[in-house]
């Protein structure tokens, strides 16, 4: 059988390039992990629990200036390029479209941090921080991962990716030896970002021969709505994703938000592991929907098992395994976090579903405002549960609210593909 599925990918263009850009992104993933794994211990006793928080708490910020930046861009750019590959013409235009939308957007968050910092004293007094972190944003602007995965070539994300990490990892061991040198973990995240985004449009340059040109009016606007409805959907997951550690960090302080953070960040690994099939899968599916919506729904299903089984494993693996995974990695300073651990732990299954629900099926059969609704919902019961639990339970609060509201936006998906005819689930009536 395995015999036969090599021979499948290597006869077929598609699924040969769907296999090696799986490969390229199952390659990055893996050493996204093994630096971090080196790092991460290292910092969280290094920082200490306060100045740990401090980092999580402005790196939720930034995430803010982050989503403005990326408008839905990476996806729905990501579509606009699958679907045009072979048409430079239409390449270059669409590439210098998205990359003068996103420049202007990043003037206006600067903008906007500068207002936040010197409007407020929790941010003022260490105004500093926030500015190193906000280079992340001009590295992920510079950074097209929309373009690669548009044109199926993970192999340069990967690349680019490793040089970045590598760079952060050695800077922290060289540089980072006491609490007091907390400032350097952004300065040094940030540098990295910013060298691999210049070397990527220099090989945009390169490889494609795609260049900056000037574009109409009607291009820009074009793309701003094509983007649209993926941008508010994509602002709503903030508001129930990092907006969880904001909120957090304005209603408590820094240790506490450490705690949270500290679980958060094992728990983003584990779900990690299935984002090379998810970036890889988009691209793929996006086409395969616009050449048959038939055969598209008739991959959806088989996806949609594949994703159950890999992802339902890693949450029990998780929840069985917290207090052992938050002793080593973490150490017993943040035994606080075992128990957000714990409830954290039903997140790899809920948003491995629900991607496959909303990114892999929703976007492709043009479902957006459905999407954006569902998210949208999602957020404002996230800000209410926060408002509710957060006071009460502090950390704790922070985690069940978070996960209450994962499970209803993966089942409202679930339920409305089931009633509009796109059925990812088939029952047999007995």
């Amino acid at each position: 059988m395995i015999i036969n599925y090599i021979n499948k990918i290597k006869s077929n263009s598609d699924y040969r390039r769907l296999f090696e850009n799986f490969v390229s992104l199952s390659v990055l993933q893996g050493l996204n992990y093994l630096l971090p794994l080196v790092t991460f211990p290292y910092l969280v006793r290094v920082l200490g629990v306060e100045k740990f928080g401090l980092l999580g708490f402005a790196t939720a910020t930034i995430g803010y200036f982050q989503i403005l930046t990326d408008y839905g861009f990476n996806l729905s750019a990501t579509r606009e390029v699958a679907i045009h590959r072979e048409n430079k013409e239409k390449l270059e235009e669409i590439f210098s479209s998205v990359m003068i939308i996103k420049a202007g957007l990043f003037l206006v968050s600067f903008l906007l941090l500068t207002i936040l910092v010197f409007s407020f004293e929790k941010f003022r007094s260490d105004a500093l921080v926030y500015y190193l972190s906000f280079g992340m944003v001009m590295g992920q602007v510079l950074f097209p991962v929309w373009f690669f995965q548009g044109m199926e070539r993970m192999r340069y994300i990967t690349f680019l990716n490793i040089l970045a990490k590598g760079f952060f990892t050695i800077a922290i061991f060289i540089f980072v030896k006491a609490q007091a040198d907390y400032r350097v973990v952004p300065l040094f995240n940030s540098i990295g970002f910013m060298v691999a985004g210049i070397l990527s449009l220099l090989l945009i340059k390169k490889q494609f021969n795609i260049s900056l040109k000037i574009v109409s009016k009607y291009s820009l606007v074009s793309q701003l709505r094509e983007g649209w409805h993926v941008f508010v959907s994509s602002l709503a997951i903030s508001l129930y994703t990092i907006s969880t550690t904001f909120i957090l960090g304005v209603f408590t302080n820094n240790i506490i938000v450490g705690y949270y953070s500290a679980a958060d960040k094992i728990i983003q690994a584990v779900k990690g592991l299935y984002g090379p099939l998810s970036q890889s899968l988009f691209p793929f599916v996006s086409k395969k929907v616009s050449d048959s919506k038939e055969k598209g729904i008739v991959l959806i299903r088989i996806i949609t098992k594949y994703v159950f089984f890999i992802t339902i494993l890693l949450s029990l693996l998780v929840f069985v395994f917290s207090e052992l995974l938050v002793s080593i990695l973490l150490g017993k300073n943040y035994n606080n976090s075992i128990l957000v651990l714990k409830i954290l732990a039903a997140h790899p299954v809920l948003i491995g579903l629900s991607n496959v629900f909303g990114i892999q099926t929703m976007l492709p059969y043009g479902r957006k405002k459905a999407f954006q609704n569902i998210l949208l919902i999602a957020s404002l019961l996230n800000i209410v549960l926060s408002f509710i639990m957060v006071p009460l339970f502090a950390h704790i609060g922070s985690a069940i609210s978070v996960t209450i509201v994962e499970f209803f936006v993966t089942f409202s998906m679930f339920i409305y593909l089931q009633k509009t005819g796109l059925k990812i689930m088939e029952f047999k009536h007995v």
